[in-house]
């Protein structure tokens, strides 16, 4: 027989007892846990955890368990979420131009590595229609001219909206989708939102980044996948990566490895995402491998 499992994830002020509290509920409630992991941030003081158990006592229903599991929240000053680890995460991609993360996140989808449902793809351009229809998903066309005026991004990012409320959409990612969003989305998108961008030593900003990096003669390049925020590129940081580089390899060369080590981090990112791996500690991130 099949037992029902979940993914309880939590953070609350750091105190005595919390790993006793959640396991000798869980076990009261006939769950059994499968895997664990906890860490306590001695600078901000706060304790988090991230438990996946199975819930094996069917006297015990789902809303059972999730009204009395608050009960102790509350007593604790938790936050939390429980999620049905069977439950596949709808998932709205979103691109431009450049296609490389896109094209990775869709194999990985259709191979099974990545365990999401991916409803919709987005994009400013028609590049990628194609290779949307190879996947069988909805490729939706949303223009949005260079220096369009403030009503005209409002109003295309509202088609965004409609999209995501109308799929049930859980995570969006942006895919190298090269449109700097609005406030407004941001706050609408906060912890549900996971962008890639380049990441250099230095950093180069601007237009063709990796010819910026040859001509300084970087050693390393690398890539960082991070939650949008209405700070450009400063959410907080989910997954970073490098590759070592040197001055035999030019412009071209570069962003071909860059590309790579930018597929692997989002990837990877997003997977965390999707398996509950991710809890938000200010502007920081604890990652439960």
């Amino acid at each position: 027989m099949t037992h029902p499992e979940y993914i309880l994830t939590l953070s609350c002020p750091d105190q005595r007892g919390i790993v006793h509290h959640v396991s000798g509920f869980l076990a009261a409630h006939g769950c059994n846990i499968l895997d664990s992991a906890q860490f306590g941030d001695q600078e901000t003081h706060r304790f988090f955890m991230r438990v996946h158990f199975a819930a094996e006592d069917s006297a015990v229903p789902d809303a059972s368990l999730r009204t009395e599991f608050a009960q102790l929240a509350d007593t604790l000053r938790l936050e939390w979420n429980l999620h049905d680890a069977h439950y596949k995460p709808r998932v709205m991609l979103m691109v431009s131009k450049i296609g490389h993360c896109l094209n990775d996140l869709l194999f990985r989808y259709k191979s099974g590595l990545l365990p999401v449902e991916i409803p919709a793809i987005v994009s400013n351009h028609m590049d990628f229609y194609q290779l949307a229809a190879s996947y069988n998903i909805p490729f939706h066309h949303l223009p949005l001219a260079a220096g369009a005026p403030e009503e005209a991004k409002l109003a295309q990012e509202a088609r965004i909206v409609d999209l995501m409320d109308t799929h049930g959409i859980d995570l969006v990612v942006l895919a190298r989708y090269m449109q700097i969003l609005s406030p407004g989305l941001c706050t609408r998108l906060k912890g549900k939102a996971i962008n890639i961008h380049h990441s250099f030593l230095p950093s180069f900003k601007g237009a063709r980044p990796y010819a910026q990096a040859h001509r300084r003669g970087v050693k390393l390049i690398g890539a960082t996948a991070h939650f949008v925020t209405g700070d450009l590129d400063e959410g907080p940081i989910i997954e970073q990566d490098v590759e070592r580089v040197d001055h035999a390899m030019d412009a071209d060369t570069l962003s071909a490895i860059g590309r790579d080590v930018e597929c692997v981090v989002l990837a990877r990112a997003v997977k965390w995402f999707v398996e509950h791996r991710i809890v938000q500690n200010g502007d920081r991130t604890v990652i439960f491998k």
